[in-house]
């Protein structure tokens, strides 16, 4: 196996060979070892000199055996495009990796899947909502896929676990590094309850053009992608459009008009992705295709608001103690927009004084959140 994983290693860490030009190769000439067989005269043939050159060059042995002692480790895997345990979902696409490492469970990546992405800077709603529908998708028998990256990404990630259903980060970096490093303690829980995906060398940095290139394998190991909170040109709608462009389902939550998070959410449902309110709603779009195994819930599960909603499903606060009436004026007041203490005041024709008095138990409550920029947001 050692052997055959070094071919497959040599011909995926080729430097100056990319991916078509691998699978072009291992079309016409079948397994690595086969392909180092043949005469360059032949390779010429069908990749050109200059590809052919790449190739046949002497292999970076250090890498190599880096790889191979990495994935000696227990629950560290280099899966090839000959592994059963390649992800089936990805021979779908249209340039799926010739190689993948994985920290974790390899078989987490056949099961149903549902990415969820957004913002990293989201609002606190839009995180109590990428975590709430990822527990609950989770514990109806969907496989979480996010990026690991900071806001939604995160929130996804911890409402799976959460719910006790595996789930898999999809990373622009080798799989042998985290990013962000704030991320670490929930890397070590997604490899130990489902799988940390990267089809890049062990090593990579964190480098702006990887990212763009993994999203392609969140939407392709996934039935659909739900779109949680994203500006106008954010990197969650790259991954919508190209879940589209491999047929597969593109989710969106809306949001207040005046928020910014919402304008690509809003822009993708004018687009034709379904805007949903609750997971009902996801399940009832993905409900054409194999249904997957609903998994027992592992403790009660945030409450939902009524579907009707923009916000749903939403936390119930920690302290749901009945509010006195200046504390329910002040949230009706504030709405479910993002407004500054100028406006509360106006609305709610309290004083400062007063309205600082009365927010700061709310937001120690979980009832209020304070944003960026001295603004409030009822959750």
């Amino acid at each position: 196996m050692t052997e055959g994983l070094a071919g497959w290693l040599r011909l995926g860490l080729a430097k100056g060979v990319g991916p078509a030009s691998q699978r072009t190769l291992l079309a016409a000439f079948g397994l690595p070892e086969q392909i180092f067989a043949t005469d360059r005269t032949a390779i010429v043939s069908v990749v050109g000199p200059a590809v052919a050159d790449q190739l046949l060059a002497e292999p970076d042995q250090t890498m190599v055996a880096k790889t191979l002692a990495w994935a000696q480790t227990p629950g560290n895997h280099v899966l090839t495009l000959a592994d059963p345990s390649y992800p089936q979902a990805l021979l779908q696409i249209s340039d799926p990796p010739v190689l993948l490492f994985a920290t974790g469970d390899p078989d987490v990546l056949q099961q149903p899947a549902l990415a969820i992405v957004g913002a990293r800077s989201a609002t606190p709603q839009g995180l109590a909502n990428a975590e709430a529908f990822a527990r609950s998708l989770g514990e109806a028998g969907l496989t979480i896929v996010s990026g690991l990256a900071l806001g939604i990404d995160t929130a996804a990630h911890q409402g799976a676990l959460a719910g006790g259903a595996p789930t898999i980060a999809v990373i622009g970096t080798g799989a042998d590094r985290v990013y962000p490093a704030r991320n670490r303690e929930l890397a070590h829980a997604i490899a130990g309850q489902g799988v940390i995906l990267s089809e890049f060398p062990l090593g990579t940095a964190p480098l702006p053009q990887n990212f763009p290139k993994r999203n392609r394998l969140i939407a392709g190991l996934s039935r659909g992608v739900l779109i949680v909170e994203a500006a106008l040109g954010s990197g969650s709608l790259i991954t919508a459009r190209l879940a589209s462009e491999c047929g597969r389902e593109v989710f969106a939550i809306p949001g207040s008009i005046h928020s910014p998070l919402s304008r690509g959410c809003h822009r993708l449902i004018r687009d034709g992705a379904k805007l949903v309110e609750t997971a009902e709603d996801v399940l009832e779009e993905l409900a054409g295709l194999p249904a997957p195994e609903p998994r027992p819930p592992t403790s009660p599960r945030p409450r939902q608001a009524e579907k009707g909603s923009a916000n749903t499903p939403r936390q119930t606060p920690p302290g749901a103690a009945v509010l006195d009436d200046d504390a329910a004026r002040l949230l009706a007041s504030i709405g479910h927009d993002p407004v500054d203490i100028d406006t509360i005041a106006t609305r709610s024709g309290l004083t400062l004084a007063a309205l600082y008095a009365i927010l700061l138990p709310l937001e120690l409550d979980g009832h209020v959140a304070r944003l960026p920029g001295g603004r409030f947001q009822r959750l």
